[in-house]
C-alpha cells in the first residue's frame, strides 16, 4: 500500500532538509498465474548539508520499467535517480542526467546518460573568468535522423528506423524533434503529433493534415544496447571582460568492443567484422543452423541448383523427415537485394521461400542472415575564439578535428577516420544616418569549410539546408566549402531588408550560388513579408537553378476585435537539367501555394480561424513541366475556452485531390477528412463533470503475424486439432480449448512492417458525480452523508475499417460480420464509491463491460 511522508529534518551537522515520497508494496495472485510482488519508491530531497552546500535529490524505482507516454507536451520521468550538490561557484550532478552542451558551433550536442557531471566557475581577475565542465558517464542511447514523406490521408503510425536501420527499438522519452516542411512541431493529442516510444511510431494529430507533399524529418536518440558505451567530455571557456572569449572541447563516445550487452559474438563472427573493415554495409552474417526434425518447427533443407547457367545453393521449407535439417534466421535486406519471399502457407510460423534471380539479379528481400553491429568510436576536439576589433565589430573562429572508427574491430581502412572543419564569422552592427532617420545595420561574412571525413555531433546546419540548394537529403558526406555575406538594415524594427549571398561547393560534383532578398514591413496593422531567393548551381553532368519568390499580406483590424485577415503566395521552381541531352532531370520539381485566412485575435481564451490553400504540383517530364496534381484544403480551428462550466475545442480539415495528369504515379483523386471536437462541463462548483471527445480520420494499421507455443497443460489458451491427420501443426487448426487439460498453447503475436491503410474514429464521453465539492463542510447531516458517495461512468469506442474511401462517422456502426472492420473496442465502466477521499478506509463497486473484435473475431469480457 503506497505510504506517502513530507516533512523535513534538522540535525547537527546536517543542515535543513526537507524530503517527501512515497513508497509501495503490492502482491498479485489468481487461479491462472503465479504471485507477483511489485514495488515503487519514489523520494525527493532538497535542503543544505551543513550550512554551504546546497542538496537536492529526486529518486523514483519501480521493478517494472516504464516509458513514459508520448502524447502530452510535459513528460513524467520514471525509474530516475539524481542527485546534485552546490556550493557557490561549482555544482555536482550525478545518476540520470541530461546534459546539453551549445559552447561552440561543431561542439554542440544532447545527451541523456548515466553518470557524474561537475561544473565550476573561478574568478581569476575583475574581468577574468574561467569556467569548466566534465562529464564522465554511460551513454543510454544513440542519435539518428529519419526522413521520409508522409502518404496521402495517412496520419500514421509511421514507423521510425534506427542508425543500422532497425525496426524494433525503444526511443529515449523526450529526445525526439520532429520538423514538417522544416517547422518544428509540439508533442501533445492536442498539439500536432502523438509518439510511441517503446514501438518506435509516430502519428499525427488532425491539427496536422498529413499529404504526400509533407516532408517530414524526425530526430531522435534511441536505445542502443549492442555494447557498453561510454562517454566523456571536457570543456573549459576563459572569459577576459567583453572582449575576448577562448573555449576548447574534447568529446568522446566509443562502444567497448569486449564488453556487449544485446549481441553475443563469437571467434569466427569477430573475425568475419575484422575482415570487412570500413564496409558495414556488408555485416550480413549467415545464420543456418544444423537442427533436430520436429514437426512443431519451421525448418529448412539445402539445395544446390543452376540458373542460367550459373550454380546457386538455396534452402527449401520442409515438414517431413531428412537427415540434415536446418533452422534459419532471416532478416529483411530490401526489395531486390535478397532471393526470399515471405510464403503464406499456414504453417505455425513464418516461411520463407527462395525466388530464382532473373539476370543475375535477386527478386526477393529476404536473406537468411542477421546483421551484426560493429563498435564504433566518435571523437571531437574543438578550439574556438571570439574577438571583439571594436565596438561595433566582433571576430569569431573556430576549429574542429573529428575520429570517427565505424569498425574498432578492424585495423584497415584507418586513413580516412579523421576530418577538419573550420569556421570564420565577422560581425559588425551599428547605427547609421540616412536622411533624418536612424537606421540599424548589420552586415556579416562568413567562411566554412569541412572536410569530407569530418563528422559531427548532430546535424549542423537547418533542417532543411540540403532541400534549399536543390539536392537530396540523403546526399553522401563530402568536402565542402560555404562561403557567404548579409547585410541587414533596420527601420524602429519596423521595416526592414535584408540581402544574402551564400555560395556551397560540394567536392568536385557541385556547385551553387544563392542571392536572397527578404524585405519586411509592419505599419498601421499591416504586415507584409516578401522573399525573394534564387540559387544557380552546375555538378557532374547537371545544371540547373532553384527560384522560390514568396509574399504574406497580414491586416489585422483593431477596431473589429483584432480580427485578422490574410494571404498568401509562394512559388518553388527546381529545374534539374543534363548538360548532355538537355532533358529535365527526374529530381526536378515545380509547385505552386495559394493561401487565404480569417482569425479572431489568438490572444484570447475564445478563439476561431478559418483558412483555405490550394497547391498546384507540377511534373518534369522531357523539356518541361506538365500538371500533375491540384489540392484544395480548408481547415477550421475554434477554442472556446473562457468560461469555467464549458469548454469547447474543435480541429478539422478537408483536402481534395485532384489528379490532372494519369499515368505520372499510382495516385488516385481522393479525398480526406480529419476531425477532432472536444467538450468539458464542470458545474455546480464541480459537483458534476464531464467531458465528450470525438474524432474521425485515416492513418494506418499495423499487421502483426501471430503463432502458437506449446505450454504445460492448463496454462495456454489453445489447443490443436490435427485436422488433415500430417502431424504438422498449422495455423488454421488451433482452436479454443474447450477443456482446461486440452489447453496446451498460447498465440503470440508479432509485429510487422507491413501496414494497411484505414480509416478511424473515436468516442470517449464520461461524467462524474462527486457532492463532496459542495457538500464536505455542510453542516446537513444528510448532506455530509451524501458528501461521501461518489459516482463515475465513462464509454470508450474505436474502430478501424479498411479505407474504401467514405468516411466512418457513426463510432458504433459495423456488426461482428462486417470484414471491412479491422478493429473495434469498445469499453463501458460504471464505479461508485463511498469514503473515497477517506486515508483510513474507503470502498469502491467497479463494473466493466468489454467488447472487442480483431479482423473477423470478437469477444465479450
Amino acid at each position: 500500500m503506497p505510504k506517502r511522508k513530507n516533512t523535513s529534518n534538522n540535525q547537527q551537522g546536517f543542515g535543513k532538509l526537507n524530503y517527501t515520497g512515497s513508497f509501495g508494496r503490492s502482491l498479485s495472485f489468481g487461479n491462472a498465474q503465479d504471485a507477483v510482488v511489485n514495488s515503487l519508491f519514489n523520494l525527493q530531497v532538497n535542503g543544505m548539508l551543513g550550512d554551504s552546500i546546497e542538496i537536492a535529490a529526486a529518486i523514483t524505482d519501480n521493478n517494472i520499467p516504464i516509458q513514459p507516454d508520448g502524447n502530452t507536451q510535459q513528460l513524467n520521468e520514471f525509474d530516475r535517480i539524481w542527485l546534485q550538490f552546490k556550493k557557490r561557484n561549482w555544482t555536482l550532478s550525478l545518476g540520470d542526467i541530461d546534459v546539453r552542451q551549445q559552447p561552440t558551433y561543431f561542439l554542440s550536442y544532447f545527451k541523456r546518460q548515466q553518470g557524474i557531471a561537475f561544473e565550476t566557475t573561478q574568478r581569476l581577475g575583475k574581468q577574468t573568468s574561467n569556467t569548466s565542465f566534465v562529464s564522465a558517464a554511460i551513454a543510454k542511447g544513440k542519435f539518428t535522423r529519419n526522413v521520409f514523406n508522409g502518404q496521402e490521408g495517412n496520419q500514421g503510425p509511421y514507423r521510425l528506423r534506427g542508425a543500422n536501420n532497425e525496426l524494433f527499438f525503444v526511443i529515449l522519452a523526450g529526445t525526439e524533434r520532429v520538423f514538417i516542411d522544416g517547422v518544428q512541431l509540439e508533442r501533445g493529442e492536442d498539439q500536432d503529433y502523438v509518439i510511441n516510444y517503446n514501438t518506435a511510431e509516430i502519428s499525427f494529430t488532425p491539427k496536422q493534415l498529413i499529404s504526400r507533399d509533407k516532408r517530414i524529418q524526425v530526430e531522435f536518440e534511441y536505445a542502443d544496447r549492442n555494447y557498453l558505451n561510454s562517454l566523456l567530455y571536457a570543456g573549459n571557456a576563459l572569459k577576459v571582460g567583453e572582449k575576448l572569449e577562448v573555449n576548447i572541447g574534447m568529446y568522446s563516445n566509443a562502444d567497448a568492443k569486449n564488453s556487449p550487452i544485446n549481441q553475443t559474438l563469437d571467434n569466427v563472427q569477430r573475425q568475419f567484422l575484422s575482415n570487412i573493415g570500413d564496409s558495414i554495409n556488408q555485416a550480413f552474417y549467415p545464420v543456418a543452423v544444423r537442427d533436430s526434425f520436429d514437426a512443431a518447427k519451421v525448418l529448412y533443407i539445402k539445395i544446390d541448383t543452376t540458373v542460367a547457367g550459373q550454380p546457386y545453393t538455396f534452402y527449401r521449407y520442409q515438414n517431413i523427415y531428412d537427415t540434415a535439417m536446418y533452422s534459419l534466421a532471416f532478416s529483411e535486406v530490401g526489395t531486390g537485394k535478397g532471393n526470399y519471399t515471405l510464403l503464406l502457407n499456414g504453417a505455425n510460423g513464418k516461411v520463407f521461400q527462395w525466388v530464382a534471380p532473373v539476370n543475375g539479379v535477386a527478386q526477393g528481400n529476404y536473406e537468411p542472415v542477421a546483421l551484426l553491429v560493429t563498435p564504433k568510436k566518435q571523437q571531437l576536439f574543438t578550439a574556438g575564439i571570439k574577438y571583439s576589433l571594436g565596438k561595433n565589430t566582433k571576430l569569431l573562429a573556430e576549429a574542429g578535428y573529428s575520429v570517427t572508427d565505424i569498425n574498432t574491430f578492424a585495423s584497415k581502412d584507418k586513413s580516412n577516420d579523421g576530418g577538419l572543419g573550420i569556421k570564420l564569422q565577422l560581425k559588425d552592427e551599428r547605427t547609421i544616418q540616412l536622411g533624418k532617420s536612424s537606421k540599424l545595420l548589420s552586415t556579416e561574412a562568413r567562411f566554412e569549410q569541412v572536410d569530407e571525413n569530418f563528422r559531427p555531433l548532430e546535424r549542423l546546419r537547418s533542417i532543411e539546408f540540403l532541400r534549399d540548394w536543390g539536392l537530396p537529403f540523403d546526399a553522401g558526406f563530402a568536402k565542402e566549402q560555404l562561403p557567404g555575406f548579409t547585410m541587414t538594415l533596420i527601420n524602429n524594427k519596423q521595416h526592414s531588408i535584408q540581402y544574402d549571398y551564400s555560395g556551397y561547393k560540394r567536392g568536385n560534383a557541385y556547385s551553387g550560388n544563392r542571392h536572397s532578398i527578404e524585405h519586411r514591413l509592419q505599419q498601421q496593422g499591416w504586415v507584409v513579408n516578401d522573399v525573394l531567393r534564387y540559387t544557380s548551381f552546375d555538378g557532374l553532368g547537371i545544371n540547373g537553378y532553384f527560384l522560390r519568390p514568396s509574399i504574406a499580406i497580414n491586416k489585422t483590424f483593431s477596431k473589429i476585435n483584432a480580427l485578422e485577415i490574410g494571404a498568401q503566395y509562394q512559388l518553388e521552381h527546381n529545374q534539374v537539367k543534363s548538360s548532355v541531352t538537355d532533358t529535365l532531370q527526374a529530381s526536378s520539381f515545380s509547385f505552386t501555394d495559394w493561401r487565404v485566412h480569417v482569425r479572431s485575435n489568438q490572444q484570447q481564451r475564445n478563439r476561431w480561424s478559418l483558412q483555405w490553400f490550394r497547391r498546384s504540383n507540377q511534373f518534369a517530364l522531357a523539356n518541361g513541366f506538365v500538371p500533375q496534381d491540384v489540392n484544395d484544403n480548408f481547415s477550421i480551428q475554434v477554442e472556446l475556452t473562457k468560461s469555467k462550466q464549458h469548454q469547447f475545442r474543435l480541429n478539422t480539415g478537408y483536402r481534395m485531390l485532384k489528379v490532372k495528369t494519369a499515368g505520372i504515379s499510382n495516385q488516385q483523386s481522393d479525398n480526406t477528412l480529419l476531425g477532432r471536437a472536444e467538450y468539458l462541463t464542470q458545474l455546480a462548483k464541480g459537483a458534476i463533470t464531464g467531458n465528450l471527445l470525438y474524432e474521425i480520420g485515416a492513418g494506418q494499421e499495423q499487421q502483426r503475424d501471430f503463432s502458437y507455443i506449446e505450454v504445460p497443460a492448463g496454462r495456454g489458451e489453445f489447443a490443436w486439432i490435427d485436422y488433415n491427420s500430417d502431424a504438422v501443426p498449422q495455423l488454421n487448426e488451433f482452436e479454443l480449448a474447450q477443456f482446461q487439460d486440452q489447453a496446451k498453447y498460447i498465440r503470440i503475436f508479432t509485429p510487422t512492417n507491413r501496414f494497411v491503410k484505414a480509416a478511424y474514429n473515436t468516442l470517449n464521453a464520461s461524467i462524474q458525480l462527486s457532492p463532496a465539492n459542495v457538500w464536505r463542510r455542510d453542516s446537513s447531516h444528510l448532506k455530509r452523508f451524501l458528501a461521501k458517495w461518489n459516482a463515475q461512468s465513462s464509454l470508450q469506442t474505436t474502430s478501424k475499417r479498411k479505407e474504401d474511401g467514405g468516411f466512418p462517422f457513426n463510432p458504433f456502426a459495423g456488426s461482428i460480420s462486417d470484414t471491412a472492420i479491422i478493429m473495434a473496442n469498445t469499453n463501458i465502466a460504471n464505479t461508485i464509491s463511498f469514503n473515497r477521499y477517506s486515508t483510513s478506509w474507503g470502498v469502491d463497486r467497479r463494473r466493466f463491460a468489454t467488447a472487442a473484435k480483431h479482423c473477423s473475431r470478437m469477444v465479450w469480457k
